[in-house]
């Protein structure tokens, strides 16, 4: 495992050992959770088997290494017995081993403690996630941002990523859209309008359909009261006929794919009640995401819904979980935003994990900016904000061909501007479709004169993110 994802420790501890030229590796990080663990004042060979106990090989030479850089920087308290023995205690003075929460100026809207507990991404799939702490864009509001990461471009009309992927990649189920879009329900912040997995200038085949919760999961689909099946397919049939002798007449991509856009309609009818029953999941399935699972539109019932479609080879699902703008109110916000967020995500990584989906599932997880450093508006005890920053941001992902427990990228002391290997959004767009076996400079498509593409005519594969 290389450098290890920030929020996985606390700040002090990694400047502490950079300082002395030492990496924050695993095993050091180990070694500084183990001592954290107890009160009791303890010496080396204490330490080592307690290590030992929980399958942590460490060696003496790295332990007295480590605990010498802890004591030269008063992160533990030495003690001298009469006897010239040492013991070693965390000195709570100087750090508090469980911080009620950590507001990263890189990942805060993603990774937080709460009540002295880890986060359930920490805690069960950090060696799963490659963070990118050095992600940038020009965009600085909400509209042009959200675009800009969906499209490649801030303008509207551009196609989104989902559509470009079902267009380079084609369908791999006849029953159900190769892109498939579901929203949090009920929640505020800024609006998500349909373009944003709109299939722009692209065919409308390749459009995002979005998933909803309620008796009717894709608005249309139902037939109306006192229309059968037969009597829709007899319809549908009589429809393609005057369809195929339009086009035989005048060739017109438009009216086919409306021919198959009425023909997935009908298949979807049996397809998508079958997809989105949950009844059979089984109890320690549905633990893995958390207690809103079984409230449909939920984001638990949601991440299981895209593993459901993902089993099923829907190419491209893409969950949306608005009201991460906190201006104002950012202590209160984002607890809730984590805690309806965490358990879910980390039960998605965990549940593609152990049926083995991971190494061909890539997950990401993000959003279009990162926030400020500092604070917006007046400092009234929590009650504060932070404004948009497009400087600097941070993502993860996982699966599909990314390397695991690995951080890349840096930022300024204050998170402010990237210090090292910046990756702009052209740049992860390259790198995504790379992973998904997809050459950015050759997905082209060509309209009014111009051949376009998701990257424009940017964007470079970060190869070290790369398994």
């Amino acid at each position: 495992m290389q450098n290890l994802i920030p929020c996985r420790f606390h700040i002090e501890v990694e400047a502490v050992l950079k300082s002395e030229g030492l990496r924050a590796t695993k095993q050091r990080l180990d070694i500084w959770d183990e001592l954290c663990s107890t009160d009791s004042h303890r010496d080396i060979e204490s330490i080592l088997s307690d290590l030992k106990k929980k399958k942590i090989n460490v060696s003496r030479a790295t332990l007295y290494r480590t605990i010498d850089v802890f004591v030269k920087h008063n992160l533990l308290k030495k003690i001298t017995l009469n006897s010239g023995k040492f013991l070693y205690e965390h000195n709570k003075k100087t750090i508090t081993p469980n911080h009620d929460h950590i507001v990263c100026e890189d990942c805060g809207e993603i990774f937080e403690f709460f009540d002295n507990k880890i986060s359930s991404i920490e805690e069960k799939i950090a060696d799963d996630l490659c963070v990118v702490k050095s992600m940038y864009t020009e965009a600085i509001n909400h509209g042009p941002g959200v675009t800009m990461l969906q499209t490649g471009s801030q303008f509207p009309g551009r196609p989104s990523i989902g559509s470009w992927l079902s267009y380079g990649l084609g369908t791999a189920n006849e029953d159900l859209p190769s892109f498939v879009v579901m929203v949090t329900k009920n929640k505020g912040g800024q609006p998500l309008v349909s373009r944003l997995w709109g299939s722009g200038f692209l065919p409308s085949k390749f459009q995002g359909v979005r998933l909803r919760s309620g008796k009717d999961p894709v608005l249309y689909l139902n037939n109306p009261q006192g229309i059968s099946r037969e009597s829709r397919r007899k319809m549908l049939d009589k429809l393609h006929e005057l369809h195929r002798a339009q086009v035989d007449a005048n060739s017109d991509p438009v009216i086919e794919n409306r021919i198959s856009e009425y023909e997935l309609a009908f298949r979807m009818q049996s397809s998508v009640p079958d997809v989105t029953d949950i009844s059979n999941e089984p109890k320690h399935v549905l633990d893995l995401y958390g207690k809103g699972v079984n409230s449909p539109g939920s984001f638990a019932a949601n991440c299981l819904q895209a593993r459901r479609l993902a089993e099923r080879g829907v190419r491209f699902i893409q969950l949306y979980h608005p009201g991460w703008d906190q201006h104002g109110g950012l202590m209160g916000g984002i607890k809730g935003q984590c805690a309806e967020t965490d358990q879910a995500s980390a039960g998605l990584i965990t549940d593609l994990k152990q049926r083995g989906m991971l190494d061909d599932t890539l997950v990401v997880w993000g959003g279009e900016f990162g926030r400020t450093c500092y604070s917006q508006g007046k400092l009234n005890g929590n009650n504060f904000g932070r404004d948009h920053h497009p400087r600097c941001f941070s993502l993860w992902m996982a699966g599909g061909g990314t390397k695991g427990g690995v951080s890349y990228g840096s930022t300024d002391e204050l998170g402010y501007n990237i210090e090292s290997n910046p990756v702009h959004v052209h740049d992860f767009h390259a790198t995504m479709l790379h992973l998904l076996g997809i050459d950015h400079e050759r997905l082209v498509f060509r309209y009014q004169g111009r051949r376009f593409r998701l990257t424009d005519v940017h964007g470079k594969i970060i190869s070290d993110l790369l398994a």
